[in-house]
């Protein structure tokens, strides 16, 4: 699997397959979801992620706003990769993204498609963007933990 994810134009078509069709990109509205508002400052990014997190489990994630590329398609294979976890194993994942992200050692496998964002740490303006979903779901866990 390693050498699929080395190759640049899979990487490229990785993202604009989640930014033309972007996953889980439709808010519920629902009174039982957690909901979290994102704008950059650096950047177009404003969404609104919400997520279902029962009995340990995220259950669902969606979003929906205004955002790069970027930004988009980071957020769309993040709720695919998310949703169905349990918080443990959601966090393990998340910090595995951050290493990645940070140009520190993580595991490919457990990225899966994410792995297509690993050269966004090389281009700082871009961080903000590869990230603000997966902050969005971070802040939820934690209130969903009493944190």
């Amino acid at each position: 699997m390693s050498g699929y994810f080395d190759d640049p134009m899979v990487l490229r078509e990785i993202l604009m397959d989640h930014y033309q069709y972007p996953r889980n990109h439709e808010l519920t509205h629902d009174e039982t979801y957690m909901s979290r508002h994102m704008a950059s400052d650096s950047c177009i990014d404003d969404i609104i992620v919400e997520a279902k997190i029962n009995d340990g489990v995220i259950e669902d994630i969606r979003f929906d706003g205004v955002a790069c590329t970027i930004s988009t398609a980071a957020t769309s294979i993040m709720s695919e990769l998310l949703k169905g976890k349990q918080l443990e194993e959601a966090h393990t994942i998340i910090d595995n993204y951050h290493q990645m992200i940070d140009g520190k050692a993580y595991d490919e496998e457990m990225l899966e498609e994410a792995v297509a964002l690993k050269g966004v740490g090389k281009q700082a303006n871009r961080i903000k963007c590869a990230t603000i979903g997966w902050k969005a779901i971070e802040e939820m866990i934690e209130e969903s933990e009493g944190k």
